[in-house]
């Protein structure tokens, strides 16, 4: 009565193995502008990490700079070398300490307004650890109180676990070097 159809039940060919994609094996995790990778946490699983809605207070207070004390002598005496190790850490390397802190003295130097530019870097750290605005707006720390400013920049980044003395590079390479092995550790 109906005319038979012939199915087929053989698989779909696949491609080649060398143009096959290789299993997802990691989950981004997204921090603010950067990308981390973790172990993956099962298929199709990705982590976004989202900035809490009310930003959070600072570590420390703006004038707590005698809690580290040889910071606060190096940002009297040397403000540029403590701009730099903070513009470093905050710009992720793309800038170094040595380049950041010529720019400064230049800038000091040359028109006495180093306070704006340094102003700049501490609404980027704030932004990366969604911080608060606070006692007042970032120009108006930088200018009125411009070395408690860089000692309260230095000492949060130092408090999230970031020595900005060792730099970009070396923070990373020592977090590298924190990572625990686990493979073939519990052998006997």
């Amino acid at each position: 009565m109906y005319p038979s159809v012939e199915t087929n039940h053989e698989p779909p060919p696949t491609a080649p193995p060398e143009m096959q994609e290789p299993p997802q094996t990691t989950a981004p995790l997204v921090v603010g502008p950067t990308v981390h990778i973790l172990p993956s946490l099962g298929p199709n699983v990705s982590v976004l990490q989202v900035p809490p809605s009310i930003p959070a207070p600072w570590s420390t207070g703006l004038f707590d700079c005698y809690d580290d004390i040889d910071n606060c002598c190096m940002t009297c005496f040397c403000p540029c070398i403590t701009f730099g190790q903070i513009a470093e850490i905050v710009d992720h390397g793309s800038i170094s300490c040595c380049a950041s802190s010529s720019l400064y003295t230049g800038i000091m130097c040359l028109t006495g307004c180093h306070w704006i530019y340094s102003c700049f870097y501490r609404k980027k750290l704030r932004g990366q650890f969604f911080l608060e605005d606070s006692p007042c707006g970032d120009c108006c720390v930088h200018c009125c109180c411009e070395p408690c400013a860089l000692c309260q920049e230095h000492r949060e980044l130092r408090l999230r676990g970031l020595d900005p003395s060792f730099g970009w590079h070396g923070n990373l390479a020592r977090q590298t070097a924190m990572i625990p092995l686990t493979v073939g550790a519990m052998t006997r």
